[in-house]
């Protein structure tokens, strides 16, 4: 049964890898300045989700380990890695639907 868990998160992680590609290959119709703007604003947005989201584990892990005297299991990797590639796809075809004209 965790094979097919696995085989479900690897499956999101390569269509999300296969999209942004595709997304990427597309942006240098729209000229270098604004195709490195978009880039940048979508890769700005998701740094600061990604920040946020550490900041709250962090809070998270100091609250049980202190006060609660368990033990924190940390961030699942590979949960981390297709939730920052998602957010990362969403924001570039936002930023490209929203400044690519």
């Amino acid at each position: 049964m965790d094979w097919i868990i696995w085989a479900v998160l690897f499956s999101i992680l390569g269509i999300s890898a296969i999209l942004i590609i595709v997304t990427l290959i597309s942006l240098p119709q729209l000229g270098d300045e604004r195709k490195n703007f978009i880039k940048m604003k979508a890769q700005s947005f998701t740094f600061a989700i990604v920040i946020g989201y550490a900041l709250i584990e962090l809070f998270k892990k100091i609250y049980i380990n202190i006060w609660k005297n368990g033990s924190y299991e940390g961030i699942n990797p590979i949960i981390f890695l297709i939730t920052t590639s998602i957010i990362y796809l969403i924001s570039l075809l936002f930023f490209r639907k929203k400044y690519g004209g």
